[in-house]
């Protein structure tokens, strides 16, 4: 399909803004760019309240949001008629730049969506902190939301994981840990265009890496920061895509874009997720690129692949 006009009209825009990429300045710079960005506020949730998650590596903010269908939505969880599910969700940029406070509107709009409780984490970052400190801080989360489900009107017994991009990786390494390691039960991983592989060679690299947002460049950037050396390469926490077994790992949606780099591993990670007899649904937007599931800067379909990834969600806690 023909790149979305309202996708090319963009990129144009920002071509003509002659910024520089997230590669060609420091870190620092590349997240101040990030947190300068318009954004479209989210919408109204219930509550929403910032905590904190202890962690091998120190304490990890979380931003948690209850959602508008809340009956009685009150500090603590007291007084809530219903407990809700819980998804604890890890942003993108590479893991090198994106917070809890840019991926704010995704997830107030992911929690409406969804009916459920979401816990945005605020991992430590590449170059600093490199693999597997941010994933560390990750899994402590998602630990600590099942522990502490209840203080916030969460039911610990219906929890899922979800990131976008690198928070994609993330995501799906939590819940090979948490398969690996005997962690809390996740009923569904929600991936979306995510990192799971670190090959430059696929197809979807070639075609779409330059020109639609993520460059060939700067996903090589991002993997340089935050790996420490090949042997993460073979790494499975680090390159799901190198995991000898998939089998038993938490049912998974898979969305990927036409016009993105990463879409040809995350549909091969959906492939191999169906060959290890893991219910998966894998679900392309053509026409679109690797930011398209961002409520801050959003496109028209933007709305399309949030409403349909918190349906998976609904679908996975039975509240579908």
């Amino acid at each position: 399909m023909p790149l979305d006009p309202e996708v090319r009209a963009s990129l144009e825009q920002q071509a003509a803004m002659g910024l520089p990429a997230q590669h060609e300045v420091s870190p620092e710079e590349a997240r101040a760019m990030s947190e300068g960005q318009p954004r479209i506020p989210g919408p109204e949730v219930a509550s929403v309240s910032d905590l904190a998650a202890p962690g091998p590596h120190g304490d990890v903010p979380v931003r948690v949001y209850v959602p508008v269908i809340h009956p009685h939505p009150l500090p603590g969880g007291e007084g809530n008629e219903e407990s809700l599910p819980v998804c604890v969700w890890f942003h993108g940029g590479g893991w090198v730049v994106g917070s809890i406070a840019t991926n704010d509107p995704t997830c107030r709009a992911l929690a409406n969506a969804s009916g459920a409780i979401i816990v945005s984490v605020d991992y430590r970052l590449a170059p600093e902190h490199r693999f597997p400190i941010p994933l560390d801080d990750c899994y402590a989360a998602m630990e600590w939301a099942a522990a502490n489900a209840a203080s916030f009107g969460g039911d610990p017994s219906r929890l899922a994981v979800a990131g976008s991009s690198a928070g994609g990786n993330l995501a799906t390494a939590v819940a090979l840990r948490a398969r690996d390691e005997g962690g809390p039960r996740l009923a569904h991983q929600s991936l979306i265009c995510p990192v799971v592989d670190k090959d430059f060679r696929r197809v979807s690299y070639v075609e779409n890496g330059e020109g639609y947002g993520l460059s060939y460049d700067t996903m090589v950037y991002f993997w340089l920061c935050y790996v420490s050396g090949e042997a993460d390469a073979f790494n499975p926490y680090a390159v799901p895509m190198a995991a000898a077994d998939l089998s038993g790992v938490a049912p998974a949606f898979v969305l990927t874009c036409e016009y993105d780099p990463l879409r040809d591993e995350g549909e091969a990670y959906a492939e191999r997720l169906r060959e290890a007899g893991v219910p998966v649904k894998l679900s392309r937007y053509d026409g679109q690129v690797h930011a398209l599931f961002n409520a801050g800067v959003p496109f028209t379909r933007t709305w399309d692949a949030i409403n349909e990834a918190a349906g998976e969600l609904r679908k996975a806690f039975g509240t579908a």
